[in-house]
């Protein structure tokens, strides 16, 4: 699994840089001031979680376990929920987005709590 988070995580990476460039080079100019800051506000979360994506490689391999596996799925699982409906928001304008945004918000909270247990809990 570790590969598998390094890789996720350098994707993910890959794709936040791409997707602020977007942002700050293509959609500047072209949306409202509150929906290009909700797009920034995904691509943060989107960069800060694929950096935990790799913290989580590492750990794996560090202090194996369910735990620390299960902390990667929530943080790609919240990337994808959190920043998705945040880009999808931002560029469509279907407010009933937002509703969703808190699923991955919480993923991403599980996934904060999962990972320190599981390193706390490591042989």
């Amino acid at each position: 699994m570790d590969r598998f988070f390094f890789i996720a995580g350098s994707i993910s990476a890959f794709l936040g840089v791409a997707l602020g460039a977007f942002a700050a080079h293509g959609l500047k100019t072209k949306l409202p001031t509150e929906m290009f800051n909700i797009f920034e506000v995904g691509v943060r979360y989107h960069m800060y979680h694929a950096l935990a994506l790799l913290a989580v490689g590492w750990a794996s391999t560090r202090w194996p376990g369910g735990s620390i596996v299960a902390a990667g799925w929530l943080f790609l699982a919240g990337t994808i929920i959190f920043s998705g409906s945040l880009y999808l928001l931002s560029l469509t304008g279907l407010r009933w987005l937002g509703a969703i945004t808190p699923i991955g918000g919480l993923a991403f909270l599980l996934g904060w709590l999962l990972l320190a247990w599981g390193i706390l809990h490591a042989n």
